[in-house]
Order: structure tokens, then C-alpha cells, then sequence
């Protein structure tokens, strides 16, 4: 299977600064996550880094680095996920030779940002805030479950819902038709996370 392949799911975002980050992602591997993103806006941390790559091989699972696509290669992540704050579209042709085969992510909020991360060469887009969220101060206002449909539309390459996402409102997220849902709080916030990942992969899988 391909790295492409896997890009479904549930998307584990683990930071640093919040308590037990390599710690949170083994709970969301052990029960069923298959996609952790590493965000650590003071800088990457080598020896989390170094973790978090042992965990995700041991479970078949990716590796995304937020932000800085220097520490992809460095730490044989499987991409890298960048805002319009950290490459312009203009810049996504050139990253993605850089990548050599790994993932490109890109986060967009509306059906033009969609087509156009698509035709720079975004593997996936991160799309959102779909609800209210305090885990990102630049998130921007709400699109709803309406906003996700519309942008999830505008695009052929997988979508990750994000923002304010939680197991209350993830089946509605799961039914606009994105390939992911992306969530923070709602496992960092847990008092257990297993479980509170566990309860995300069941609900995701519902049929």
C-alpha cells in the first residue's frame, strides 16, 4: 500500500506543549489511528521525532511534520502538512520535488483555495475550521458541515475535515463525504485517550 492509500480515517494531531505528546500518539496508534501529524511550533524535538517514527512503523501507520518540510527527510517522515502562512501555492511545485514521492498537505478553506492547492500538487487538503476550535489561533471562522461539503466538492484529491471536531459531531463529518476527520482536543483533552481514540475509530467505522 502506498502512502496515498492511506489517507483515510481518523487524523491524530499530537503537539508539543501539550502534555505527553508521544505518549498521546501511542494511545491513538494501540487503538486503531492510523494517521498521526507532529506540530511543534517552537520546533521539532529530535528524539520525539525519533519516537513517534518507531511507533507509526510498528503500526503501518504515517508520519506527518506540520510546518517544516526540512524535518521530512531528516526523520524519513511520510509528508508534511503546510498552511498558506508557511508556502504559498506559488512555492508547492517546488516542495513537492523536494518531498521526492512523500506527502504534501495543504490547508484551504474555500472551493478556490481547493482547486488551487489541487493544481500546485497538494496530495490531500486540510479543510476548515469546521467547528469553533481553541487549539489553533488562526483558524479562522467557522464553515460547517455546508462550507466542508462545498470544498470537499471543488477538489479530486482526499480531504481532512478539521476543527472542533469531537465524537459528537464526527459522524456528520464522516457523511459530507471527506476521506479524513483531523482531531486534537478531542483526544489531548481526554482523560483517556485509548478510549476517546478508540470511540473515534468505531464511530468513524460505523456503517
Amino acid at each position: 500500500m502506498n502512502r496515498a492509500d492511506k489517507l483515510r480515517g481518523i487524523y491524530a494531531i499530537v503537539q508539543d506543549g501539550l502534555p505527553g505528546a508521544v505518549t498521546l500518539a501511542r494511545a491513538a496508534l494501540e487503538s486503531g489511528i492510523r494517521i498521526v501529524q507532529y506540530r511543534a511550533k517552537d520546533g521539532i524535538v529530535p528524539s520525539h521525532a525519533r519516537e513517534l517514527r518507531a511507533l507509526t512503523r510498528m503500526h503501518d501507520a504515517l508520519l506527518i511534520i506540520n510546518d517544516d518540510w526540512t524535518a521530512v527527510p531528516a526523520f524519513d517522515a511520510d509528508g508534511v502538512h503546510v498552511g498558506p502562512e508557511d508556502a504559498s501555492l506559488a512555492r508547492l511545485h517546488d516542495l513537492r520535488r523536494q518531498l521526492h514521492g512523500r506527502l504534501l498537505g495543504f490547508s484551504a478553506a474555500t472551493p478556490d483555495e481547493a482547486k488551487a492547492a489541487e493544481g500546485a500538487g497538494a496530495d490531500y487538503l486540510g479543510v476548515g475550521s469546521v467547528y469553533a476550535t481553541a487549539s489553533k489561533d488562526d483558524a479562522g471562522a467557522p464553515i460547517g458541515i455546508a462550507g466542508l461539503r462545498m470544498v470537499a466538492a471543488a477538489t479530486a484529491v482526499p480531504v481532512a475535515a478539521i476543527g472542533g471536531i469531537s465524537a459528537r459531531n464526527l459522524t456528520a463529518v464522516r457523511e459530507s463525504g471527506v476521506a479524513m476527520a483531523a482531531v486534537l482536543s478531542a483526544l489531548a483533552g481526554a482523560d483517556d485517550p485509548h478510549e476517546a481514540a478508540a470511540v473515534l475509530v468505531r464511530t468513524w467505522n460505523a456503517p
